[in-house]
C-alpha cells in the first residue's frame, strides 16, 4: 500500500456491543448502608442505581468478554478475523498479567494481540484515539476495543463519598477501514499528572506497596477529592470540547450527539452547555448504571445505537484521574 492510499484510510466504528450485571444497588440500598439518601445523591449526581458484579469470582475479564460476546454475535463476526484487542481499565484482573489477553484467548481471537490501557475514565477515548491510530496506518484492518471496570471491587462501601458514584460494566466497539467518507475526524487528548492523589488508589503501586499498614489504612480503596476533581472537570472537559468545535469550525447546531463520559449529571450539563446544545442531543444513562468508569462511552454507544444515522456527528468528552482528559470529533458511518 503506498503513502497515497494510507492517507485515504479513514477509522470507523462498525459495530458495538455491551453489558451489564444483574444486580441493581439503588440509592434507597445505599440508604441502609452509609449516611445518604435518594434525593441527596441524585441531585448531586444523577444516579439513581447502579450495576453490582455480585460473584466474586468473577473479575473485570468477564465484564470485558460478555461485552464483546455481545458485540460478535450480534454482528456475526467471526474473532479469529481480529487483529488487536485492547482493554481500558483501572480495575484489571490481575497486576502484570494483562486482562487484555485473556479476554482474546477466551473469546477465540487468536490472531490478535493484546495489551491494557490504563488512563482512569479516559481510558476508552484515549483507546479510540490509538485504534484509529492503527487502522489509518494499514497495517491492522479490524480492532476491538473494549471499556470494562469493576468498580465494586475498589470501592469502600463506607465512604459515602466514592460509594455512591460507581458502578460496574463493559463495553465494547470495532474499529474497522471506514466503509464511505465517514470516521474518525480529530482528537484533543491532555493530561497533568499535578493532582494525581485527587483521584487515585493510593496503594498497590511501586509507591506504596502493599504492607498490612496499607491494608489498614484503607489505601487500597479508591479516594477522591470531591471538590477538586470537581472543578477541574467541568472546566476541562468543557474546554476541550469546545476546542473540537472551534478548529473543526462546527456550531452546536451542527452536533447531532454529545456522548460525554458519565461521572456527573452536573459535569455534562456544563459541557452541554458551554456548546449550546439542547437536552435530545446529550447521551446520557448515568441514571441506570452510575461511573463505569472505561466502560461509560461504549455502553452509551450500545445503548443509544439505534439512533445514530451514516454522517451524525458526534462529540465524546470524557475526564478521569490522572489528571486525563479529551474530546474527540466523529462522524456516524452505519445505520444499526
Amino acid at each position: 500500500m503506498n503513502l497515497e492510499e494510507n492517507k485515504r484510510i479513514k477509522a470507523a466504528i462498525t459495530a458495538v456491543g455491551g453489558y451489564v450485571p444483574e444486580t441493581i444497588l439503588s440509592n434507597q440500598d445505599l440508604e441502609k448502608m452509609v449516611d445518604t439518601n435518594d434525593a441527596w445523591i441524585t441531585s448531586r449526581t444523577g444516579i439513581k442505581e447502579r450495576r453490582i458484579l455480585k460473584d466474586n469470582q468473577k473479575a473485570t475479564s468477564y465484564l470485558a468478554i460478555k461485552a464483546a460476546e455481545n458485540l460478535l454475535s450480534k454482528n456475526a463476526i467471526d474473532p479469529t478475523s481480529l487483529d488487536l484487542l485492547i482493554v481500558a481499565t483501572v480495575t484489571p484482573d490481575m497486576p502484570v498479567a494483562a486482562t487484555a489477553a485473556y479476554v482474546a484467548s477466551e473469546i477465540g481471537a487468536t490472531n490478535a494481540f493484546a495489551f491494557d490501557l490504563n488512563a482512569a475514565c479516559s481510558g476508552f477515548l484515549y483507546g479510540m484515539s490509538i485504534c484509529a491510530s492503527y487502522i489509518r496506518s494499514g497495517q491492522y484492518k479490524r480492532i476491538l476495543l473494549i471499556g470494562a471496570d469493576k468498580m465494586s471491587s475498589i470501592v469502600d462501601y463506607t465512604d459515602r463519598t466514592t460509594c455512591i458514584i460507581f458502578g460496574d460494566g463493559g463495553g465494547a466497539v470495532l474499529f474497522e477501514p471506514s466503509p464511505n467518507e465517514f470516521g474518525w475526524e480529530d482528537e484533543y487528548l491532555r493530561s497533568d499528572g499535578t493532582e494525581r492523589m485527587s483521584l487515585s488508589i493510593k496503594a498497590g503501586g511501586s509507591l506504596y506497596p502493599t504492607t498490612q499498614n496499607t491494608l489498614d489504612s484503607g489505601w487500597h480503596n479508591i479516594h477522591q477529592e470531591g471538590k477538586v476533581v470537581f472543578k477541574f472537570a467541568v472546566s476541562e472537559m468543557a474546554n476541550v470540547a469546545e476546542k473540537i468545535l472551534v478548529r473543526n469550525h462546527l456550531k452546536g447546531s451542527d452536533i447531532d450527539y454529545l456522548v460525554p463520559h458519565q461521572a456527573n449529571k452536573r459535569i455534562v450539563d456544563a459541557t452541554a452547555q458551554r456548546l449550546n446544545l439542547s437536552e435530545e442531543k446529550v447521551l446520557m444513562n448515568i441514571s441506570h448504571y452510575g461511573n463505569t468508569t472505561a466502560a461509560t462511552l461504549p455502553l452509551l454507544l450500545n445503548d443509544f445505537e439505534s439512533k445514530f444515522t451514516p454522517g451524525d456527528k458526534l462529540i465524546f468528552a470524557a475526564f478521569g484521574g490522572g489528571f486525563t482528559w479529551g474530546a474527540a470529533y466523529l462522524t456516524w458511518a452505519y445505520k444499526n
